[in-house]
């Protein structure tokens, strides 16, 4: 079975100053030890990225170099996959996006259910309750 992770999860992680720290780079460096396939869509990437290494969002930003390495930490991995959008996506995102109707900020969760779908992932390991709002994905929380 593959799951997916939300860029939350990564970025307490890399956020010492977080209540959730400990828990949550215990829960990713067990992703990384495999062997189940871990999806690691662009749009979890891309998010962990702009936050992780923002300094009006992080308390201590992580230099560009350090964000980029620990993406690439989890890429290398031979069962971490991170495909993108394929032909046919729009309709697949128009799916997502209806049921609820989505503005704002569950524009980007639409886009990672829609890209679920499009991959055959079941789960999401996130703290966003949002995800809840989703019909066909199961949303685990890893600090419940």
């Amino acid at each position: 079975m593959s799951v997916t992770v939300d860029a939350d999860v990564l970025l307490y992680a890399s956020d010492a100053s977080s209540r959730f720290h400990e828990r949550a780079r215990a829960f990713v460096e067990e992703l990384a030890r495999g062997p189940g396939i871990v999806y690691l869509f662009w749009p979890t990437i891309m998010a962990y990225l702009r936050i992780a290494t923002h300094p009006a969002i992080f308390r201590v930003p992580l230099a560009p170099a350090e964000a980029m390495a620990n993406v690439e930490a989890l890429l290398t991995r031979p069962h971490v996959r991170a495909p993108g959008e394929t032909d046919g996506f729009w309709d697949r995102f128009r799916d997502a996006a209806g049921v609820p109707p989505v503005r704002g900020n569950l524009v980007p969760d639409a886009h990672l259910v829609a890209l679920m779908r499009e991959h055959g992932v079941r789960t999401i390991w996130t703290h966003d309750r949002d995800f809840r709002r989703f019909e066909g994905i199961r949303v685990r929380d890893p600090f419940a």
